[in-house]
């Protein structure tokens, strides 16, 4: 009889134990306490594949993987900084610091693994669509100021270490620091980027509670089946990704493809910079690898050196990028 009771009591907790494990396998992918789809981890964004197809690509949407091959060895050595010449350039010299060796860079050395050309798939010719003439009001005013550089306020909010240009949102993979961490609880998901450090703490709402404008925009989320969907608007419009207006939404959709990525996919509406829509996505791919702190702060000291740089030059006669004087201009950031 005692052998009977203590079968029944093992099973009963083994039943009681299991139950749960049973519970976030529903679906074929784990799920976290709460019943959501568990897309927490580490994972690295960074691909070779550009956001706009390239023009020498603008007939293939897809490439072979013989083609991707060959654009994969091409465009690798065309980025590659150690081949470059830091006083000479060269054709066709890719955006980033000059001064870097490529040791520094963390761009990703492959496309994405449908070989797509270009990470924007609407507009189907992959492409951003043009900046309309309010877009480009706007941008000139900004590219003014920093042209002007009259204090720490009239420089870029990388230089000032307050967003990084690859964070977003919308994520968009870059130069380095690629790297994302996904983390959730019952009513919250936060994002964090390696870029700058970067945390986006997310409601789960179905409605927008602040009319604030913000470096990052105003984040809510809500689940559609197991698709995360998170929607934000109301930006500090002067300093966010590509110059967005106050008017931009951005959502974003976040989806498992197997146990180990994550579908990223994203569509930016700003009336104020686009006439039409454009959507992008790529695959978010778990790392190995913690996050490491982005060794920039909010009150940069280097913007004393920028700052007595540019006056310098402007005492000697020059703009403050040491260019020939001139009452406008344009100065190239990473932003």
């Amino acid at each position: 009889m005692n052998n009977r009771i203590h079968v029944r009591l093992i099973l009963a907790l083994a039943s009681i134990v299991t139950a749960p494990l049973i519970q976030a396998q529903v679906g074929g992918f784990p799920r976290t306490e709460y019943g959501q789809p568990d897309l927490q981890g580490t994972y690295t964004f960074r691909t070779l594949t550009p956001l706009n197809r390239p023009r020498e690509l603008e007939d293939f949407e897809v490439l072979t993987p013989e083609q991707a091959a060959e654009w994969e060895e091409f465009e690798n050595r065309r980025q590659n900084r150690d081949l470059i010449i830091d006083s000479v350039g060269g054709a066709g010299y890719p955006p980033g610091v000059i001064s870097y060796n490529n040791f520094w860079y963390e761009r990703g050395v492959q496309t994405i693994a449908d070989r797509r050309t270009s990470l924007i798939y609407d507009p189907p010719n992959g492409r951003r669509p043009a900046v309309n003439d309010v877009g480009q009001e706007r941008r000139a005013a900004y590219g003014q100021m920093v042209f002007e550089s009259a204090g720490p306020e009239g420089r870029t909010a990388v230089d000032r270490c307050l967003v990084g240009f690859n964070a977003g949102p919308p994520m968009i993979p870059s130069a380095y620091n690629n790297n994302v961490q996904i983390v959730q609880t019952q009513d919250h998901i936060v994002i964090l980027n390696e870029m700058v450090h970067t945390a986006r703490i997310i409601r789960l709402d179905s409605e927008h509670h602040t009319k604030q404008l913000k470096w990052e925009g105003d984040s809510v989320a809500h689940w559609e089946e197991d698709t995360l969907v998170v929607h934000t608007q109301n930006y500090y419009h002067d300093y966010n990704y590509s110059g967005m207006s106050e008017q931009a939404q951005i959502t974003e959709r976040f989806s498992r493809l197997d146990a180990d990525t994550l579908n990223y996919d994203f569509t930016v509406e700003d009336p104020q910079s686009w006439d039409a829509t454009w959507s992008a996505k790529f695959p978010l791919r778990r790392a190995g690898d913690p996050l490491y702190e982005y060794a920039c702060h909010e009150g940069n000291h280097g913007l004393v050196g920028i700052l007595a740089g540019w006056r310098r030059y402007e005492s000697m006669g020059l703009n403050g990028d040491g260019s020939p004087l001139s009452e406008t201009g344009t100065v190239a950031t990473e932003e």
